[in-house]
């Protein structure tokens, strides 16, 4: 395992970086984001990978995150130093991912992430932010044990998961789930899963920070030549679905 991988399974990750204004100061018209979630969130450092895309863009964006392997929302809602961060500074909006799996079972999402999910998004919205949920995607192969056996199974159940809470609280929700099922359909030979058919790879990341793009501006991240990593011709195509998923 990389000495970078051990870091962020032995330790909680808290990243405040600025692109497009100063360290410590956020200029007038620059938004600060708080990404709070688990390693969908920091693996391939996705809040970075947004703002730069926001960067090429022409939007001056201030990210930090909170995030820790594997937790819940209910190890972020009984975490004093998530509740630190979130209360450290004023975050214009916090994207709150849950553990990959629940939000797709009936009986998890009902006992465990929506009782997390009220709780998370009182605390952000007395902290005087916006909270917004992060869709996930489904696992390459769904979740056999509990009767979802392939990918589309399962993300329809995460989709209805993620539904339901997000029309209670009346949060908005950046579709990641849904355009990585749409990005497949259209071209199956992307990479979007990391070997373990769980965790995104550089294009996954990068899909999901331009739907962050899109949800967050309103604007098609179509063109914008912040690519990473990833096949600039590749990279055109995620951001196309992510347009197409987000924008009428």
């Amino acid at each position: 395992m990389k000495s970078a991988q051990k870091y962020f399974l032995a330790l909680c990750l808290f990243l405040f970086a600025s692109y497009g204004c100063a360290p410590a100061k956020c200029e007038k018209g620059c938004l600060r984001i708080l990404f709070i979630g688990n390693s969908y969130t920091f693996v391939n450092d996705l809040p970075h990978t947004f703002a730069k895309l926001a960067s090429s863009g022409k939007h001056q964006v201030q990210v930090g995150m909170f995030a820790q392997p594997g937790w819940s929302l209910a190890d972020h809602v009984q975490s004093a130093e998530m509740l630190d961060t979130l209360q450290s500074s004023k975050w214009d909006y916090a994207i709150v991912q849950e553990q990959s799996e629940f939000p797709a079972v009936e009986a998890a999402r009902n006992q465990v992430t929506y009782p997390a999910a009220r709780a998370l998004v009182g605390k952000i919205r007395d902290a005087g932010s916006n909270p917004i949920f992060f869709q996930t995607w489904a696992h390459r192969d769904g979740l056999p044990e509990n009767g979802l056996t392939n990918f589309e199974a399962m993300q329809y159940e995460i989709d209805m998961g993620y539904l339901g809470i997000a029309q209670e609280l009346g949060v908005p929700i950046a579709p990641v789930g849904d355009a990585w099922f749409n990005a497949l359909t259209q071209n199956p030979q992307l990479q979007l899963w990391q070997a373990d058919g769980s965790h995104p790879t550089e294009q996954g990341t990068y899909l999901a920070a331009c739907v962050f793009y899109a949800v967050i501006f309103n604007e098609s991240p179509q063109g914008l030549s912040y690519a990473g990593n990833v096949n600039a011709e590749i990279a055109n195509q995620l951001q196309a679905v992510a347009a197409q998923n987000v924008l009428p």
